[in-house]
């Protein structure tokens, strides 16, 4: 068999399952298997393809017919414009995220001279950590997972962009293996949000995906109100805080820390589909 009819005969596959973008799927998926770019897939239409890869193949198809995530068949997922390694034991990094880290970049004054401690809980697959450090190398970076198998995935990622001097990863639950004398000048998550009462509508690709870092208890908001009055202990004064929300929680996080009147500069900010997705806090100073 040659590339274009393997190619032509996985989409199909696909197709018929009702997977969307399925062409853009096996060009992944072959570019994986035969070490090709995207010019290179073009332009081999007429190459024979060997057993070995055939078999391969076949294994990857059989796994997102079952609607596994294709980043977990590959074993990677691009973010930022750059590889990272995932697994089923961390979240795969999506779009919402990189609007996250824009909007703190965006909010903390020139990066290359940011030289803050920074706090980032729930890192998961380590992408927002590795970003960070990436663009504010002068500051350090702490980021803190209840899972050590996502831990491993990301001090992986650590090693993988080089930045293991400016990333120190901790195996904790949240705020719990910090003393009060921790203080950091910027706090960073992207926690649970998802409601379990949603479960059941969700696409069936994210039941692949660890519940533990999906669902933020029955509503989804369990978690953020629980984190809310113990992010001030963690903070400097002047410290500022970025979280990642649901596109249904804008109000509800506001109304936190509003109740909470330790904070100022409160403000949600919209994703580029319209969704308050990034909710920002100031620490009052002194």
């Amino acid at each position: 068999m040659i590339v274009k009819e393997l190619y032509a005969s996985a989409v199909n596959r696909l197709q018929e399952a009702g997977i969307p973008d399925a062409g853009l799927e096996v060009d992944f998926m072959l570019e994986c298997l035969l070490s090709f770019n995207r010019a290179q897939l073009i332009t081999s239409g007429e190459q024979a393809v060997s057993p070995e890869v055939i078999e391969i193949l076949e294994a990857f198809l059989a796994r997102r017919l079952a609607r596994e995530p294709l980043a977990y068949i590959l074993g990677e997922q691009e973010f930022w414009s750059l590889p990272f390694y995932v697994t089923s034991d961390v979240l795969i990094p999506r779009p919402e995220t990189e609007y996250l880290i824009e909007t703190v970049l965006q909010n903390i004054g020139r990066a290359d001279n940011y030289q803050g401690q920074v706090l980032e809980l729930g890192t998961g697959s380590g992408i927002i950590a590795v970003i960070l450090a990436l663009e504010l190398p002068a500051a350090k970076v702490f980021s803190v997972d209840f899972s050590r198998a996502a831990l491993v995935i990301a001090r992986s990622n650590v090693y993988r962009h080089r930045v293991e001097e400016r990333v120190r990863l901790i195996n904790a639950s949240w705020l719990d293996s910090f003393s009060p004398e921790a203080k950091f000048d910027l706090i960073v998550s992207n926690p649970p949000y998802v409601g379990l009462r949603e479960k059941n509508g969700l696409q069936p690709e994210l039941s692949f995906e660890p519940e533990l870092a999906l669902f933020g208890g029955e509503r989804g908001e369990e978690i953020l109100l629980e984190l809310a009055p113990r992010f001030k202990d963690a903070l400097k004064p002047g410290g500022m805080i970025f979280l990642e929300i649901g596109a249904d929680q804008g109000d509800y996080v506001l109304d936190i820390f509003r109740s909470l009147h330790d904070y100022d500069k409160l403000h949600v900010y919209s994703d580029y589909s319209g969704h308050p997705r990034v909710f920002q806090a100031r620490l009052k100073s002194l």
